[in-house]
């Protein structure tokens, strides 16, 4: 096994030969990747992913699926076709109307999203009608794309992370924000503690990773009062809260998919 680093990988296009050099080295003989691809650095991430397909080799995640899950417009869109509950949300290009946006989502709080924001990161909690008319017009100056979203209560500062491989839920955690944050993430100091999912919950992580397309997920969802709603499905989850938490060697499961992704791929040669 080997770690690269994909910002310093170097795609070399060619017609019936596309190839892959690291620093100077040609990348060859590589049977398949697991991609760790950061949120900032999706659009070279995905192209390095590509190349690799484009070179024979199998993935845990393709490409198109990297970009579809990092696109948090179009995921919800494609989650909500497909039937899945999510939170109410509006996502408007810089529209002047903000009232209507906010009338658009209900009543307050509203839960306002940078699109490209992650870990937490670029995400408010804002209960009055003006300060939200402010925050979203701040964003709108900056020509920041935003999601606004209704606030569910009975879910304040927790949170499910499902960890989907291969179609099965293989691991779940309920994370609880620190007192007085909205925001559940264990990058955030959040707490964590191991949980058996509700059939409904788990039918609804295994849709939500089979819709984006991803053989490795993190699905985070809220347990409201109608049900499991669907925040994100995250395309490169970390595995330190995950583990730790539950026990599980979720990474193993990982490799494992990747080797059956390799058999399948050498099977249909």
């Amino acid at each position: 096994m080997q770690v690269l680093s994909h910002l310093r990988c170097k795609i070399v296009i060619e017609k019936d030969n596309p190839q892959i050099f690291y620093d100077q080295e040609k990348v060859q003989d590589i049977d398949g990747i697991i991609p760790r691809i950061g949120a900032s650095v999706t659009s070279y991430g995905a192209a390095v992913v590509k190349q690799f397909e484009m070179m024979g080799v199998a993935t845990v995640m393709s490409s198109d699926a990297l970009l579809r899950s990092r696109d948090k417009l179009t995921s919800l869109q494609l989650l909500s076709k497909s039937g899945l509950a999510l939170p109410k949300s509006v996502f408007t290009n810089y529209t002047r109307n903000v009232k209507q946006v906010m009338k658009a989502v209900g009543r307050g709080p509203w839960v306002i999203k940078l699109l490209e924001g992650t870990q937490g990161l670029g995400v408010v909690m804002v209960s009055n009608p003006k300060a939200a008319e402010s925050v979203i017009e701040a964003f709108q100056k900056i020509k920041a794309r935003i999601i606004v979203q209704e606030f569910i209560k009975e879910c304040f500062g927790t949170d499910v992370r499902a960890f989907v491989v291969d179609g099965q839920v293989v691991a779940a955690m309920r994370r609880t924000a620190q007192e007085g944050e909205f925001r559940s993430n264990i990058h955030r100091g959040a707490t964590a503690e191991a949980i058996e999912l509700t059939e409904e919950e788990e039918k609804a992580a295994k849709i939500a990773a089979y819709v984006m397309g991803l053989d490795v997920a993190g699905v985070d969802m809220l347990q409201s009062n109608r049900g499991p709603l669907i925040l994100e499905v995250n395309a490169s989850p970390g595995l330190e809260g995950i583990e730790k938490t539950t026990g599980i060697d979720v990474a193993s499961r990982i490799i494992e998919s990747l080797e059956n992704n390799i058999w399948r791929q050498r099977e249909c040669l």
